[in-house]
């Protein structure tokens, strides 16, 4: 049986937060992320689950760390000016290797900005935020129904990579409503599971992985000694800092993520099929490049809609593919210029990347991405 309900994506998101089995989240109420908060508030204790307001957004994903290292499901959601803040924290995630999910609703910036405007400001900072090489999992929704489906994996691939995976949203999909259909029953949802220690306590390596390059875990309290740090170390988490293992640590955080791109990666080709100019877009801009695509067509021009679900890593084999297939490339953001740099390093100048943003507080209609993409292929 099922539900037909008319949901905003943040409740979406708690919805796919209960689905996937989270029993934890640890915050600070942030506008456009606060219902997020707010209602996993009050569905967390009904599901035998606990909610934390820290006093600031620091100890918030400090808490989720915290819990995560016990063998929680864990979620905590913010926006912008919050993101900054937890940058420290999730560096320390991705070198301790810690499952657990960030929504970051964006909002326009910098500082306060406009708390309650559209904007994709914070892409780069999903990728680069916090400091070092490090790696991580990002997913960009663009509806309703989908920010559901993209929470249940967000879950799939920081429980099974054992790192930290943030769902990029925006005040666009994080506010608008939508009709979702949800099953009734959210027990016959797989839930996504750790891979537990194979080996008796006494000759198990908290750092020691197989092929796959990902540890196993074993929850705090389970009679395994998994020592934790944020500092370069062995198989057995203490650390070690010698050139060595400093960049055998590098190296396996780096290619445990490297060597999955094909589970990891997801893309959206829409009417693409004999397309010969593109329209790249995500989240919540691609609202609108949907319609102009649909106008473009009835106008005669074979244009399509490239959609990256994943936006890092970064489609690479995707998008250099696109670019052997289309004489033109349109990307489109809310912001003044951040996933277009990546688009024309992996096009590396095969084909024209234009660039159409729009940062002043609304999203762009169809009629405009339509207008910038008639410019582009003038």
């Amino acid at each position: 049986m099922s539900r037909i309900l008319l949901l905003q994506g943040n409740q979406a998101v708690v919805e796919g937060a209960i689905a996937a089995g989270v029993k934890f989240f640890g915050g600070y109420p942030i506008t456009p992320s606060t219902e997020i908060a707010e209602q996993l508030a009050d569905r967390l204790p009904k599901v035998g689950g606990k909610f934390m307001q820290m006093e600031d957004e620091i100890a918030g994903l400090g808490a989720v760390i915290g819990a995560s290292m016990a063998g929680c499901k864990v979620m905590d959601a913010t926006s912008g000016p919050g993101f900054s803040l937890k940058q420290e924290m999730l560096g320390m995630a991705c070198s301790a290797e810690i499952p657990l999910v960030l929504v970051n609703v964006q909002r326009v910036g910098p500082s306060t900005g406009q708390p309650t405007s559209p904007s994709q400001g914070d892409v780069m900072q999903t990728r680069w935020g916090t400091h070092g090489d490090h790696w991580l999992i990002v997913l960009s929704p663009a509806s309703v129904p989908e920010t559901f489906d993209i929470t249940l994996r967000a879950y799939e691939l920081s429980e099974k990579y054992r790192c930290p995976v943030i769902i990029l949203m925006d005040e666009i999909v994080g506010h608008m409503r939508e009709k979702i259909v949800l099953p009734d029953d959210y027990s016959k949802i797989p839930q996504a599971q750790r891979k537990g220690p194979s080996k008796k306590p006494e000759d198990w390596k908290a750092y020691a992985t197989d092929a796959s390059l990902v540890p196993e875990f074993a929850p705090y309290g389970t009679g395994y000694r998994w020592h934790i740090t944020g500092l370069v170390h062995d198989e057995t988490g203490f650390p070690k800092g010698t050139p060595a293992a400093t960049i055998a640590a590098q190296d396996r955080l780096r290619d445990k993520l490297m060597k999955h791109l094909d589970d990891i990666v997801t893309v959206e080709n829409y009417k693409m099929e004999d397309a010969e100019f593109a329209v790249v877009a995500y989240g919540g801009a691609s609202r609108s490049v949907y319609e102009a695509v649909d106008m473009a067509r009835k106008e005669g021009l074979k244009v399509g809609f490239f959609r990256p679900i994943t936006i890092w890593p970064f489609a690479d084999k995707q998008v250099k593919a696109l670019a052997g297939k289309v004489k033109g490339i349109l990307v489109h953001e809310l912001n003044d210029g951040q996933y277009v740099l990546e688009v024309e390093r992996a096009v590396a100048g095969k084909v024209p990347v234009h660039f159409y943003g729009k940062y002043d507080n609304e999203s762009a209609t169809p009629e405009q991405v339509l207008a910038a993409i008639k410019k582009a292929m003038a």
